[in-house]
């Protein structure tokens, strides 16, 4: 699961170029399979084991960089994953009112793809400190 979480980050990072290269249609489809492929791992994935591995022992192990890794992953990935929904929804379907689109998209754009990009990094942390025996031991 860690590979697809990196290659969905270079997938991010080359939707970005296409951005770049005035290629919006690749781009916005490139980042919506991904923002979508990312929605169907947390689900499946990342809810179900932090729910056992972590929730029942919130607030009480938070000290431990096991749990507080977890958390904080768990905690900003929710905000962006539901902001990289919400650009989704305003730039490509007519579902949202017009007062609740977007109107100005690159920025919010580049703050999801640097936002996305530390939940990546701290993805790599997390699962680095669950499954690599010996590091970062308390």
């Amino acid at each position: 699961m860690l590979l697809l979480e990196i290659a969905m980050g270079v997938g991010l990072l080359t939707g970005a170029w296409l951005a770049r290269a005035r290629r919006f249609r690749q781009h916005a489809c490139c980042q919506s399979v991904i923002v979508l492929l990312n929605l169907a791992v947390i689900g499946l994935m990342m809810i179900p084991s932090f729910h056992v591995h972590v929730f029942p022992r919130i607030p009480g192990r938070l000290g431990k960089a096991y749990y507080a890794l977890a958390t904080t992953h768990a905690a900003l990935g929710t905000f962006t994953e539901l902001a990289a929904l919400y650009i989704l929804l305003s730039a490509g379907t007519q579902v949202l009112p017009g007062r609740l689109r977007i109107t100005k998209y690159k920025p919010w754009m580049r703050i999801v793809l640097v936002l996305w990009l530390g939940v990546l990094f701290l993805g790599i942390a997390t699962y680095t400190r669950w499954y690599v025996p010996g590091l970062f031991r308390e």
